[in-house]
């Protein structure tokens, strides 16, 4: 199997130093740059399996990077930044990033972000004959429009089985409110995001052991929601 080229649009030397120590042990061919234009160039020379990106960029911010990315490249992008805020991770998120990570992070959660991305981007040039996904004991059948956990069938609703089937599509990403809002229910309206977290709620009676404690639809606060690839 080819080794992943990976992107790291990071200028600051300590982060830099910190991916580059974190990512040379494993399977990767890394590339580096330290501003948004030569990241856009890198990407466009080297055409990376994945981007680690950060926003605070000495040329031109991060997002406009991710948005002229975005504009000819669906290979994901993890964001890497210091900006916390609630509003900045819906941002990258809705900008379309695959996955946002604030500094400091872990190699662990590093690495496990990572290996999601590329898991789903390989899988998403992939055609199943059997439309079938499954994680734990969650298991579901696009092609019958069948959900079932522990191989006893569960009865959605219909804006349920429409959620449910959104998250299966984005398994491992990170959905906000808003992308859930406009793909389910067809607005755009953020007033609505009550609509997203009732649903979801009931979602969790279903298909989960312990609805007070989710192994599969995992809250990021303030932002969205994520159904845990396993």
């Amino acid at each position: 199997m080819p080794e992943a080229c990976v992107l790291i649009i990071e200028d600051e030397d300590a982060m830099l130093r910190f991916l580059r120590n974190a990512l040379q042990t494993q399977p990767f061919k890394l590339v580096e740059a330290a501003s948004g234009k030569e990241g856009l160039a890198k990407a466009a020379s080297y055409l990376p399996d994945l981007i680690l990106l950060d926003l605070g960029l000495p040329d031109i911010d991060g997002l406009e990077v991710l948005n002229q990315f975005r504009s000819w490249s669906k290979a994901p992008v993890i964001i890497i930044s210091a900006r916390g805020q609630e509003q900045d991770k819906i941002k990258g998120l809705d900008s379309g990033a695959d996955d946002y990570l604030t500094k400091p992070f872990s190699v662990g959660e590093l690495l496990a972000r990572i290996r999601a991305c590329l898991r789903r981007s390989a899988l998403s040039g992939v055609e199943s004959t059997e439309p079938v996904f499954e994680t734990g004991d969650l298991r579901v059948d696009l092609a019958n429009r069948q959900v079932f956990v522990k191989g006893d069938e569960v009865k959605l609703t219909p804006i349920e089985y429409k959620l449910l089937t959104e998250f299966v599509k984005h398994a491992g990403k990170v959905l906000t409110h808003r992308h859930l809002l406009k793909e389910v229910w067809n607005t755009r309206d953020d007033n609505q995001t009550h609509y997203v977290r009732i649903f979801v709620h009931q979602l969790r009676q279903k298909i989960e052991q312990d609805s007070a404690r989710p192994r599969y639809l995992l809250s990021e606060p303030g932002v969205g929601y994520r159904l845990k690839s396993m």
